[in-house]
């Protein structure tokens, strides 16, 4: 991290700042006591005052109750943001942001000095704290940004300041915080607003873009997915081999290779990207079976996407799915889950578990919760069978592909 010193710190984060006697610095920022290197600032949030003691005894330079968490590591963000040359990218959309930068990442790293979100910092707290990852010679810093109501997109990106806008895809989700599909592009559209003149919107075809200062790219108008076998994508920009083989990725690294066009990078004949945790892993099983582990987070789209990719993943295997439920998709919710109920249908499926009260529409085995979900899948999992995980993030069906991959490895 760009230094900042502990006058700096007690000065944009009001708090209790405890620092050692050698320390009149910081050299980075984290929440999490078992994550600090020497010289870092542990900030507590919510019970973390419990654990300043621990963050001392492994090098911290010093401790922050503050008096407001979100706010501090706000402020401490934007200001290693303001000392920062770096250009910056900020990705948001309703399904695909994590998976685009990744990729994007995998581009990027190459060829710039690069920081990237880890997992899905995405909120108040994870995207201060990757900005507070931003050494003097950073050059590109690519954010993920996340909302679950009007506003929050705006507030993030006012002190991240990204050059670059990218909105991955629009749908359904977070229906009960901003009410309708044309609430969420309201919602995706602050990043839009926020972007200086003479920066660039990476958006899908159709999302209206009122500035007449930007440069914009349309993915799927101004630049196109052709065709994609894996390991293959031919796109408008020429063909690329990549590591994954879900068709539903596909738009996600098209995205991704036009904001490297426009960040003026080159764009490589491979795209190899480590995809963040619960998203798209894949597990060999005994008796040539696979898991696939889907299980960050669902939504109609992503629910059948995932079941086209069971599909094409399994062959002539046993198709077996765990699915659960969906949340904060508001009234849009009973619709939303006969929709996949629908998908399951028409994609087919030999098992199906259908997990929590709502996912009941499914069809299937129930189950109420990832614990009865991993007894069933015990009962009705045969050698070689091809697995499914998704769900809510709320039900943690992680717990259910960690236990299957548990038993067989």
């Amino acid at each position: 991290m760009i230094p900042l010193t502990l006058g700096e710190v007690a000065t944009v984060a009001p708090g209790e700042l405890r620092a050692e006697p050698w320390a009149e610095s910081v050299t980075g920022v984290q929440i999490d006591s078992r994550r600090i290197e020497e010289g870092d600032l542990f900030v507590a949030v919510g019970a973390g005052s419990e654990f300043r003691k621990h963050a001392l005894a492994r090098g911290a330079a010093a401790t922050l109750v503050p008096d407001d968490p979100f706010a501090a590591l706000a402020a401490l963000g934007k200001a290693v943001r303001d000392r920062s040359s770096a250009r910056v990218v900020a990705i948001t959309g309703s399904i695909g942001k994590t998976t685009t930068k990744d990729l994007l990442g995998a581009i990027c790293a190459p060829q710039r000095r690069t920081v990237a979100a880890e997992r899905s910092f995405n909120n108040e707290l994870g995207v201060p704290l990757t900005l507070c990852r931003l050494e003097e010679d950073t050059e590109l810093c690519i954010l993920e940004l996340a909302m679950r109501g009007f506003g929050q997109i705006g507030e993030l990106a006012a002190y991240t300041r990204p050059e670059v806008g990218v909105v991955t895809a629009i749908a359904p989700v977070h229906l009960e915080k901003v009410g309708s599909l044309e609430g969420v592009v309201r919602a995706k559209s602050e990043l839009i607003a926020a972007l200086p003149a003479g920066g660039a919107a990476v958006v899908p075809a159709g999302f209206a873009v009122e500035r007449g200062d930007l440069q914009v790219v349309r993915v799927g108008e101004d630049v196109t997915l052709e065709a994609f076998e894996p390991p293959t994508l031919v796109t408008s920009f020429g063909m690329f081999d990549v590591g994954f083989s879900a068709r539903h990725l596909a738009v996600n690294a098209l995205t991704a290779l036009a904001t490297a066009q426009v960040l003026g990078l080159e764009l490589p004949g491979r795209i190899d990207a480590t995809f963040a945790e619960w998203r798209n892993q894949e597990l060999e099983l005994p008796g040539g079976g696979l898991l696939i582990n889907d299980a960050w987070n669902a939504h109609p789209i992503s629910m059948r996407a995932a079941l086209e990719h069971l599909a094409d993943r399994a062959g002539d295997r046993r198709r077996v799915a765990v699915l659960g439920q969906m949340a904060e998709l508001g009234d849009y919710g009973d619709e939303a889950h006969r929709e996949v109920a629908q998908a399951i249908e028409q994609i087919g499926v030999d098992v199906l578990i259908a997990v929590g009260p709502e996912a009941r529409v499914y069809g299937g085995r129930q189950a109420a919760d990832a614990t009865e979900a991993i007894e069933a899948l015990r009962e009705e999992l045969q050698p070689g069978d091809c697995v499914l995980v998704k769900g809510a993030r709320v039900l943690e069906l992680e717990k259910v592909a960690e236990a299957l991959a548990a038993v067989h490895h």
